[in-house]
């Protein structure tokens, strides 16, 4: 046990220990902060709170034969100057049967650009239940000017959500993707043979031409 010190003063003692005491908090309250982001993110794929999806490897084992129709939804953000539509707005699915559907997607601006996918399932509650073996959102997808692109969604609806007894009058799920735009290279990718000159090359006469 420390000794007192009769020469600090007990309200010198205690304005430290508030300091300290402080401190901690902030120190505490700066993890945390950090932290959010992905604890966020994973209760959000563990539960399917919001909508948010399930990432899986591999397909289910069995089929059920009750079926759901799927609406595919696509939006883009403000500033992205593409055009984005899936290949067909339904289909309908058996649960625990894979399904691969194909989004288009045209880069309307005269220069390279680059976006980035959000997406979720409605009705929210249904999340936990939608299972994608592969998707274009994970990555970020650069286009050239004018450059067309096909990209596919492989799913399945889990069997498990036929023994969900609040979702018995379920008969429709909607996908909904939305595109945002993402912060260009510095230069566009060059053409097929070409090196960091042709990139060079194909950037200034892009800002010659007023695109830039």
């Amino acid at each position: 046990m420390t000794p007192h010190n009769p020469h600090v003063p007990r309200t010198s003692r205690r304005d430290l220990v508030v300091a300290f005491a402080c401190g901690g908090l902030v120190a505490v309250m700066i993890g945390v902060s950090f932290a959010a982001v992905p604890l966020y993110s994973w209760f959000c794929r563990t539960t399917g709170f919001g909508g948010t999806t399930q990432v899986a490897k591999s397909a289910p084992t069995q089929i059920s034969g009750r079926k759901i129709t799927v609406r595919f939804d696509s939006n883009v953000a403000a500033g992205l100057p593409w055009l984005f539509e899936p290949e067909r707005r339904t289909i309908d699915v058996r649960l625990g049967e894979v399904v691969t559907i194909y989004y288009k997607v045209t880069n309307q601006a005269a220069r390279v650009t680059v976006g980035l996918a959000g997406y979720n399932v409605s009705p929210p509650t249904v999340g936990i239940y939608f299972d994608k073996i592969n998707c274009f959102c994970f990555t970020e997808q650069t286009l050239k000017p004018g450059e067309q692109r096909d990209m596919a969604v492989v799913f399945y609806v889990d069997p498990a959500l036929a023994k969900d007894s609040e979702q018995d009058d379920l008969n429709n799920i909607t996908l909904s993707y939305t595109f945002y735009p993402v912060r260009p290279p510095p230069f566009p990718p060059p053409h097929a043979g070409e090196g960091r000159e042709g990139a060079v090359a194909e950037s200034a006469a892009a800002e010659k031409s007023g695109h830039l």
